[in-house]
């Protein structure tokens, strides 16, 4: 469990950024690709960046591979505070990291993770694998991000927009309490997390990082000296970026299988602890009825479970309904849902 203690200061210092961040999109990203989580989001890309990156000439999956093995254990040095929104600087800013940084950041990630020989040099000063890195950098960005940056980030804008209609209408408590599987018990924000872990604000705030590439649970920085920030998994919707298409084996994608509407409140329960109805319509962008019968569709086929909790009703997928969404909407011959397409 990942426990974040604030302060009143705290709650009053909570910055949330209004666009997505790089480097935080291409840790992140990378980790979709070696984990194969959720197929019927990132499937479509996920195919593509491959084809991309096993081209002859790229060479870049190594480098990269070697300093993102896996989340949790993102190294703080790819993912600088508050680089804006330009691809460029923020991999600049990353190139310009201290060797005193560097070096902690890697002896860090060392204790996860077998690093290559080439990691060592940068920390003793040594500028030539930074640049191998650097390279990296840019040619993944380029490769896998830069097509898809623009729907990316219209999909980023449209989760802020809800961001601020909750801190608008509720406060800063209201922001807190509606992040994906966030449970908030004045004055701690809990969320499930592979690692018992407690982070204390201290009165400098707390950054919000609204994410695409980000799934499930909410990530956080190595380094509790740095600035606190969270990243969350942004409300994504079917029609929109990444949502898989029918392949080349005629298999039905979930949009297919269950229409959209119902496939977008499917996606938008699967990495979320619980939603109102209403909640639901505006992330979906439905009225309130619709969602209603919708949702009413899917309880009756076993893909959600409803539940009261004081004077609303919340909403959650299923076992069966999160294996779904996770296999982009294809049946496995023995259990009626399919593993993941082959990948990385």
């Amino acid at each position: 469990m990942l426990r974040i203690h604030f302060t009143s200061d705290d709650l009053r210092r909570i910055r949330l950024a209004h666009q997505p961040e790089p480097m935080w999109e291409v840790v992140c990203s990378l980790c979709r690709l070696q984990s194969r989580e959720g197929e019927a989001i990132f499937g479509t890309w996920r195919r593509d960046a491959v084809t991309r990156l096993s081209r002859p000439d790229s060479g870049l999956l190594p480098t990269l591979r070697s300093l993102v093995p896996l989340e949790p254990c993102i190294p703080d040095l790819l993912t600088p505070a508050d680089p804006g929104g330009d691809p460029e600087d923020a991999i600049d800013m990353v190139l310009s990291t201290s060797p005193r940084r560097l070096r902690h950041a890697l002896t860090t990630l060392s204790g996860v993770t077998a690093l290559p020989s080439w990691t060592v040099e940068p920390a003793d000063g040594k500028r030539m694998p930074l640049h191998q890195l650097g390279r990296a950098l840019h040619g993944y960005f380029d490769a896998t991000l830069a097509p898809v940056w623009q729907d990316l980030r219209g999909q980023v804008d449209a989760d802020v927009r809800v961001r601020v209609r909750q801190l608008v209408g509720g406060g800063s408590e209201a922001l807190l309490r509606g992040l994906p599987t966030a449970r908030w018990e004045p004055p701690v924000l809990l969320f499930p997390c592979p690692a018992d872990r407690d982070l204390y604000l201290a009165g400098r705030g707390l950054r919000l990082v609204p994410s695409f590439f980000c799934w499930r649970r909410v990530l956080t920085l190595v380094d509790q000296a740095l600035t606190p920030t969270l990243v969350y998994p942004v409300r994504r919707r079917s029609a929109g970026l990444l949502t898989a298409t029918a392949d080349d084996t005629g298999d039905p994608t979930l949009s297919a299988l269950l229409g959209r509407t119902r496939a977008s409140i499917l996606e938008s329960l699967a990495d979320a602890v619980g939603r109102s109805t209403s909640e639901l319509a505006e992330s979906v962008g439905v009225s309130v009825p619709t969602s209603s019968q919708q949702i009413s569709v899917l309880r009756a086929a076993g893909l959600i479970v409803s539940r009261r909790d004081g004077r609303r009703v919340l909403h959650s997928a299923t076992r069966l309904g999160r294996a779904l969404v996770e296999n982009g909407g294809r049946r496995h011959p023995d259990t009626g849902i399919v593993r993941a397409r082959s990948g990385l």
